[in-house]
């Protein structure tokens, strides 16, 4: 069936190449024309049908072919249908409609018909158009390019006016393309040049009334506004122009860039227009800063407008920049004043907050850069380190974890090194020499609060753990052999509690924290002698609470330090097991006389600290006892030789109450004192004194534990917690317990500054053999070294800091005991001497 085909306008055909074709011109209009055509120009009109017999398999083809010859042509369209179907018979006559004769356009030009054949019209065949050239060559009519001109700048006027247009947008297009293939481009594109120019220029006037800055800002903004819509419009009439010969001449610019550039040249480059309106711009952001609301439509645009005439950097962010430098300068310095470091920091980050909305909103994204860096500097960057100085302390004493999350994310956007140093002058506040009986305890706080701010507020940064251990190692080492000797005394009191004061779990953690410390001292050999000294109490006096938490510390240590540090350690232990074994086998071999019940303790020499025997006045029947013991162990382990130290002896009493029976597990001077009250009732401290031999300040504590302390089992007149002389002592016969076995224990008599500097001199002892052995270990093996050379090997042998005059001492020492010399001809170089 034949299909009913209108010719396209030719505005709006495509180009189609074709092997027939000779060699005229072709030229094809891209997509992007084509829609910039179809936005401006009326529906297509197109012709529907529907075919009755074949409905379902019907397919409508439409192709637009234009040619042109090589200097003018006037298009000609051709529109072919065809429909092909397998139920469609094959006889069905395909029919071609093609524009001939001589036609009119509403241009006013006439185009000549041309001549198309097919070729190869068998059914199922594919289909060959051949379409020959003008025999001559399209002219325009008279006056037709004045003409023409008048309407486009008819239609141009109109657009500036915001009027409607006479004519067709299809029409116009057609008369552009018409005149740009006769080669009137150049003169067409002037005077539209001259036309836009007039009209930009007549707009100025109106900005140079007197006007609120508002209502100019706005002004200028509809000004701008209007200028891109009728650039818009007119560069949809004119697109051919802009396409073809704008684009082939590299030097003019497009009809839309033209626009720009009066308008930049005319309006906004008056510099009194400039400079009100970057004026106006600020004024509306400062406004905005200072909490009022305004039109931040209007700044998105008026920002757009310098943007789009590339004045942006020049004209307005320059003196922006500027102007924020300026504003959060003096809020800076003002509020560092007025307000505390949490607030601050909170309004530090709602400034960065709203800039940055500012950027997002209505800025140029290129402004964002250096705006934020602007606020970083003034607010956060000048004030760095007094806001750090003024306030992290107080954040980090008080655990202010939100605040401390804000001060870190803020101030790693300037410079982390300043925070890192003011974290570490915290921590040196924290070792104090007058708080060192609460230092220990007061680092492992501090330390679990560190570890919680990094993990939390600092995000596990591995520049604030680095930065945290290397504090912790240099603050803690500031005091030498000090923190080693706390440490070791906060591990006594807590094995001494035990699980009086917490559960084993606890007790474990805590020991692990402990040992968190403990890997940042130097002087770990002054912790060994406080440790092992305090060990032997807890050991020998039952002073531990938990067995199980002493082996675990040991373990510790082990896995710490290496098995020689903790050899001593371990022997301790093994004496103890030791002397309960021996303990058990006397006791199953022999009747002991009397009611005592004695416990013996083999030490081993070497392992146990040095203790300065005490002579007392033992019972009778406690001498026999010992000889009893002796001479068992003696039996069964010839060639050794015991040496008794009673002060660490301790015994379970017997005694009656008048609320009956109880069992006294008392120290040897307890059971002495206690013993007395048998032969009468009541002595004097001289008395005791004499009849004990106890030492004067042995006895007075003693007295102390037994009269003022929780388990009252003697009298004092007069009462007091202290122990004077002339004071008088009597049993208590009404005391009273809710447990039948009483342990009382003795008052531990503080330690002096002369145990203290025994057992630091003791330290340095063994320092001196350690320093000596790591000399000769290295001039054995290097022969002959330099001063400066075995210094450094000894360093980096040695676990624990040593002054150079010293290191220099035991040189010397060695060196006069032959086991180096100094070089004959080289003083400064050392020679091993076999």
């Amino acid at each position: 069936k034949a299909k009913k085909c209108r010719s396209a306008r030719p505005a709006a055909s495509d180009v189609n190449n074709d092997s027939s074709i000779t060699s005229s011109k072709k030229r094809k209009i891209n997509s992007s024309e084509r829609e910039d055509i179809d936005s401006i120009s009326s529906s297509p009109k197109t012709t529907n049908y529907s075919p009755s017999s074949c409905t379902s398999t019907s397919q409508h083809i439409q192709k637009k072919l234009r040619f042109e010859d090589s200097v003018d042509f006037i298009g000609l369209d051709v529109k072919m249908a065809e429909e092909s179907s397998a139920s469609c018979s094959s006889n069905k006559m395909k029919t071609v409609f093609l524009a001939g004769g001589v036609g009119h356009h509403a241009n006013g030009l006439t185009k000549t018909a041309g001549s198309t054949t097919f070729s190869n019209s068998k059914p199922g065949a594919a289909k060959k158009l051949v379409i020959k050239n003008f025999k001559e060559k399209p002219k325009l009519p008279e006056n037709y390019t004045h003409e023409t001109w008048q309407k486009l700048k008819e239609a141009v006027e109109a657009i500036q006016n915001s009027i409607s247009i006479k004519y067709n947008l299809e029409e116009l297009y057609q008369a552009v393309e018409n005149l740009c293939s006769h080669k009137i481009s150049a003169k067409l594109y002037k005077q539209l040049q001259v036309v836009c120019e007039d009209h930009i220029k007549a707009q100025i006037d109106q900005f140079r009334e007197y006007l609120f800055l508002t209502l100019f800002l706005k002004k200028i903004d509809k000004c701008w506004q209007d200028h891109c819509r009728q650039m818009i419009m007119i560069r949809s009439i004119f697109l051919f122009l802009d396409r073809t010969y704008v684009l082939q001449n590299s030097m003019l610019p497009s009809v839309w860039d033209m626009g720009l550039e009066l308008f930049r040249f005319y309006i906004i480059s008056d510099m009194k227009v400039q400079s009100k309106t970057i004026d106006g711009i600020l004024l509306l952001i400062e406004r905005e800063r200072s909490g009022e609301t305004v039109d931040r439509s209007l700044l998105r645009s008026l920002l757009s407008m310098l943007s789009d005439l590339q004045i942006y950097q020049d004209s307005f962010e320059q003196r922006f920049l500027e102007e924020t430098n300026r504003l959060y300068a003096a809020e800076g310095q003002r509020l560092m004043q007025e307000r505390e470091v949490p607030d601050y920091l909170h309004h530090v980050n709602k400034r960065l907050e709203e800039e940055a909305d500012r950027v997002i909103t209505y800025l140029d994204q290129s402004t964002q850069k250096p705006l934020i860096a602007t606020v970083e500097k003034q607010l956060l960057g000048e004030h760095l380190t007094a806001t750090l100085q003024k306030g992290l302390n107080h954040l980090l004493d008080e655990n202010r974890i939100q605040d401390l999350c804000l001060l870190y994310q803020l101030f790693s956007r300037v410079r982390g090194g300043v925070l890192l140093e003011i974290w570490i002058i915290h921590f040196t506040m924290v070792i104090n020499p007058e708080k060192d009986k609460t230092m220990v305890q007061e680092l492992l706080d501090f330390k679990d609060k560190v570890d919680h701010i990094i993990h939390v507020c600092f995000m596990k940064n591995e520049k604030f753990v680095n930065a945290m251990k290397e504090a912790f190692e240099t603050f803690i080492n500031k005091r030498t052999n000090k923190p080693a000797e706390l440490i070791a005394k906060h591990v006594d009191w807590k094995l001494r509690a035990g699980n009086k004061e917490a559960t084993d779990e606890e007790l474990e953690k805590m020991l692990d924290k402990i040992m968190i410390i403990f890997r940042f001292i130097y002087g770990k050999d002054v912790f060994e002698a406080f440790y092992k000294k305090d060990l032997a109490k807890r050991l020998l006096v039952g002073k531990s609470a938990s067995v199980d938490a002493e082996k675990s510390m040991l373990s510790k240590l082990k896995h710490e330090c290496g098995a020689a540090f903790t050899s001593k350690l371990e022997g301790m232990f093994k004496d103890m097991e030791l002397s309960k074994d021996i303990m058990v086998q006397f006791k199953q071999c022999q009747n002991l006389p009397g009611n005592i019940e004695l416990t013996v303790n083999i030490l081993t020499m070497g392992y146990w600290p040095t203790y300065v025997p005490m002579e007392v006045h033992l019972l009778p029947e406690m001498v026999r006892l010992q000889e009893i013991f002796k001479t068992f162990y003696l039996g069964k382990h010839s060639g050794r030789k015991l040496q008794w130290q009673s002060t660490l002896g301790h015994c379970v009493l017997k005694a009656e109450f008048k609320e009956g029976k109880k069992e006294l597990q008392v120290s040897l001077f307890q059971t002495l004192v206690l013993l007395m009250f048998n032969e009468g009732e009541e002595f004097t401290l001289e008395e005791i004194k004499l009849a004990t031999g106890i030492e004067d300040g042995e006895l007075r504590r003693t007295l102390q534990s037994l009269a003022c302390g929780k388990a009252r089992v003697i009298h004092k007149v007069p009462k007091s917690k202290d122990v004077e002389d002339g004071d008088k002592f009597s049993c208590n016969d009404d005391f009273k317990h809710k447990l039948f076995r009483i342990k009382i224990n003795q008052i531990q008599m503080k330690e002096t500054v002369e145990e203290q500097a025994s057992t630091t001199e003791r330290v340095y002892q063994d320092r001196q053999y350690q320093i000596d052995a790591a000399i000769v270990r290295i001039m054995k093996m290097r022969k002959t070294l330099s001063h400066n050379l075995l210094v450094s090997e000894v360093y980096n042998q040695l676990k624990f800091p040593v002054k150079p005059a010293d290191l220099k001492k035991r040189i010397e020492s060695l060196i006069d005991r032959d086991y180096m010399e100094r070089d004959k001809e080289n003083p400064n170089q050392y020679n091993y001497v076999a």
